[in-house]
């Protein structure tokens, strides 16, 4: 019996009694999969429905003694990468519009107070980035899964850089390189279909955001070696990405690394920092800077998620109901995974071991001098 007479935050229905099930053993996985294949109904804001899920899934679970998280091996090759790359981001890009800000940067965005427009947080972001590493106009700069272009254009204008990106996604491809024609920036810009293994040269400075979950945890040595070759004696590397605060590099718990796996990023790995760290040394980097960003990811995701609430009927429209569903979930949990320190966010500033450390300042100030402030715009929409 409820006493409350307050409305459920939540309503779940079962339009078939075998969909029980899915009640009996919860799991993140399960129910998650149960609510995009049609087989139960939840109501509610997506943030509490996440809420609820975990609660169930953390009985169950914890009455099974199953708390341990689950590490997988996966293979990596350059098929398998750029077919997981085609799943994720080529659905359209139409759809990616309805939730990101304007200049599509499908990233953790950056914070100065929390209240800011996720367009100014973005634009800031790429600031941080450009600032971090120390651009200069004139500078080579490599940008690896360079996504729809956003970091290249803002370097590429606001800090007079020549920037190669490349992308596994054609859709990402294509319209990357359309934004960069509408700019006027093609004699500084270049955007490459193109697995950042297979490309040649030097360069001064070099970007890698949002790319190397893909690259796989038994990989990763080889990653920072290929980007250390990559990169001039003297040049610094920004690496941001997911990572997972599992110190044996464990799956999101109580079953999220399970349907993230199934249903929206296969073949997708977290890595912890530690290992991570260890990975960069490997391959005969030096860390000079590392940034925690994790509760900005978590306001990141918690503001994709309404405005994909807020465009859910066209989103439905592009995207059929399935897929929809599949998104709904992903958002609103990697925003409560971020929140409960499950997955965080680390900005890494590395350049080659014992070389590249006097490009930079000695003191972390120069990161925070508004040399480029938050645009409006970047002008390439």
């Amino acid at each position: 019996m409820d006493l409350s007479s307050e409305p459920p935050r939540v309503t779940i229905r079962l339009p078939r009694a075998s969909a029980a099930r899915y009640l009996l053993t919860p799991s993140l996985s399960n129910l998650g999969a149960a609510y995009v294949e049609g087989a139960i109904e939840v109501k509610g804001a997506a943030k509490d429905m996440i809420a609820i899920v975990n609660a169930l899934a953390r009985t169950s679970l914890k009455a099974e003694g199953k708390f341990a998280r689950v590490v997988r091996s996966i293979g990596h090759d350059k098929r398998k990468d750029a077919e997981a790359i085609r799943y994720h981001y080529d659905v359209s890009n139409d759809f990616y519009t309805k939730f990101l800000d304007p200049n599509m940067v499908y990233s953790c965005a950056y914070f100065e107070h929390g209240n800011e427009s996720l367009e100014v947080a973005q634009i800031r972001k790429i600031d941080h980035i450009l600032k971090k590493i120390q651009l200069r106009p004139g500078q080579t700069l490599l940008d690896i899964g360079c996504g729809w272009g956003a970091l290249v254009i803002r370097a590429a204008r606001q800090y007079g850089a020549k920037c190669l990106g490349v992308t596994l996604s054609e859709n990402q491809f294509a319209l990357a390189r359309e934004r960069v024609a509408k700019a006027g920036l093609e004699h500084l810009i270049e955007i490459r279909l193109q697995d950042y293994r297979d490309v040649q040269g030097q360069f001064d400075r070099i970007t890698s955001v949002g790319m190397f979950e893909h690259v796989g945890l038994k990989h990763l040595p080889q990653y920072f070696e290929r980007v250390n070759n990559l990169l001039a004696p003297d040049g610094l590397v920004m690496n941001h990405g997911i990572t997972s605060t599992d110190p044996d590099n464990g799956e999101t718990p109580y079953g999220g690394g399970e349907f993230i796996e199934k249903y929206v990023f296969p073949h997708g790995e977290l890595a912890h920092i530690g290992h991570v760290l260890k990975a960069m040394q490997q391959g005969g980097l030096e860390a000079f800077d590392v940034e925690n960003l994790r509760r900005h990811y978590a306001l990141t995701c918690a503001l994709w998620t309404d405005n994909f609430e807020a465009n859910a009927d066209d989103i439905r429209v592009l995207a059929g109901e399935r897929r929809f569903r599949i998104w709904h979930v992903y958002l609103a949990g990697c925003s409560y995974a971020f929140e409960q320190d499950w997955i965080s966010l680390y900005q890494i500033v590395c350049g080659k071991a014992g070389r590249s450390s006097a490009a930079l300042p000695w003191s972390r100030d120069y990161m925070y001098q508004d040399k480029a402030a938050a645009a409006p715009s970047l002008g390439a929409h």
